[in-house]
């Protein structure tokens, strides 16, 4: 099979190949969304506000324990990209194997621990108790699915390095076509509730995973799975740990850091974690613009760094910036515009609409600026240098979060004062990660730069040694 799915990131037209590259990762994040969009208006159109409060209470455990296996899939895209930049064929089949290998036991390890960790959690946030044994059900479920549901994200973060962003979105199409179905038989058909979610839920990732599988397994391309090869190779499982690790720090932080913002909107009443559930649900639009963004950036600086190409790393993350800012503020004014019909597809409850626009007006208008802040930390990431975007991230956000719920919170009880904790956080992370960015990027152009004047001092003795006729060292 001809290597039609893969990009070469290192040559030609920059703009062009990051559009290319983004559209469809783009196009499956917001598939993405509208299937777990069509979960909360399912819910809300044929069910009570309680369960989809259950389910909306449930959001920051399930981003934390995503947030666990995502590091892995981080570290595989940038180390499988750098190979594939290099022209490194033998480092990236080990790489791809170790991938694969280390999300199959990643995820078996996590839905064991999450499974017995799901009530404990929601006790910890204080959910409340009319919507706490249905939030335990719709985790139960969920985590069952957990395996497969690492094992098709990292799948689909080795064919992304690769430049290859159209097949997932194909697997998303159809998965997610699958998951609005079966909410819509289980929810309206057998009135399950936010159980016939979790179900539908589970069978959608399971039917992810199946397709990867079969798809890497059969290609022909540098993708390609081959059962004999799937182990841990020792110094590729390192270096993926070390990119790896401190992304799910990160990210376990920037989750601990939102379930205690979920504490204080639990506060409030079922109504406002409803209202907030639904905001969210609209929000994750916005965001995922910015988002799509990171991801290409990681994949072209670490493509380009294999390739020693550092001037298209500079380039390739101007755009990236300039495309998440417009794409934030475009689609975060038109959802402002008609925040309260959308907010009533999630829920008609007069209260819960209320409570969803005090997250929309504060947020929505301001999501740009995380879109820079996303661009800039898959930069670091796709430079190797995970650690340093993590320490800027927890600096800049989740110390800063914590502690604005515990010293500014209390005085000034309010939704809008809560959510302000938000574009404040980013900001700081903003100005912390394009810090280390220079210094980092001036170091890369002073080793280049050094490397090239020993080139040429060897080339002078060279030449000199030889008995050129008027040359001079």
């Amino acid at each position: 099979m001809a290597k039609t799915h893969q990009m070469d990131m290192c040559h030609g037209s920059l703009f062009r190949k990051i559009i290319f590259f983004t559209l469809p990762l783009l196009a499956t994040n917001l598939l993405q969304l509208l299937f777990n969009a069509a979960d909360m208006v399912v819910l809300g159109q044929f069910a009570n506000h309680q369960a989809m409060a259950a389910v909306g209470a449930t959001v920051s455990i399930n981003s934390f324990f995503c947030s666990l296996f995502m590091g892995l899939g981080i570290g595989s895209n940038v180390l499988v990209a750098k190979f594939f930049g290099a022209g490194d064929k033998e480092q990236l089949r080990k790489s791809v194997h170790t991938s694969m290998f280390a999300a199959i036991i990643c995820g078996l390890v996590l839905m064991v621990v999450g499974l017995f960790a799901a009530r404990p959690l929601l006790l910890l946030m204080k959910t409340p108790d009319d919507i706490l044994d249905k939030s335990c059900l719709y985790l139960y479920i969920c985590f069952s699915a957990i395996p497969f549901m690492v094992f098709y994200n990292v799948g689909c973060g080795v064919l992304r390095a690769l430049g290859d962003t159209m097949r997932p979105m194909y697997f998303l199409l159809i998965a997610g076509g699958l998951n609005v179905t079966l909410n819509v038989i289980l929810v309206a058909g057998f009135k399950m509730e936010m159980a016939g979610v979790a179900v539908a839920t589970a069978v959608s990732h399971i039917l992810s995973a199946l397709m990867i599988l079969y798809v890497m397994c059969r290609s022909q391309e540098d993708s390609q799975i081959r059962f004999k090869e799937l182990k841990l190779d020792g110094p590729i499982f390192r270096e993926m740990l070390a990119l790896g690790i401190p992304a799910s720090v990160q990210s376990c932080c920037f989750s601990i850091a939102n379930m205690t913002i979920q504490s204080s909107i639990n506060s409030f009443g079922s109504c406002a974690v409803a209202g907030c559930t639904a905001a969210s649900g609209l929000e994750g639009f916005v965001w995922i613009c910015s988002y799509s963004f990171h991801t290409t950036s990681l994949s072209f600086a670490a493509q380009n760094l294999g390739g020693k190409h550092f001037k298209r790393i500079i380039q390739s993350t101007l755009i990236c910036i300039g495309c998440a800012m417009t794409a934030s503020l475009t689609l975060g004014m038109i959802f402002l515009l008609f925040a309260r019909p959308m907010l009533a597809m999630y829920n008609p409850d007069p209260e819960v609409i209320q409570w969803g626009l005090v997250r929309v007006r504060l947020l929505f208008c301001s999501y740009f600026i995380c879109g820079i802040m996303d661009v800039i930390s898959g930069l670091l990431r796709g430079l190797g240098h995970s650690l340093i975007a993590t320490i800027g991230s927890l600096i800049g956000a989740f110390f800063f979060r914590i502690a604005w719920v515990y010293l500014v919170f209390p005085h000034y009880r309010t939704m809008e004062n809560l959510m302000l904790s938000f574009p404040i956080s980013w900001c700081l992370v903003i100005t912390i990660h394009s810090i280390f960015c220079y210094f980092i990027l001036r170091d890369l152009y002073r080793q280049r730069t050094i490397r090239h004047g020993r080139l040429f001092e060897a080339l002078q003795h060279s030449v000199y040694r030889s008995g050129t006729p008027g040359f001079k060292p």
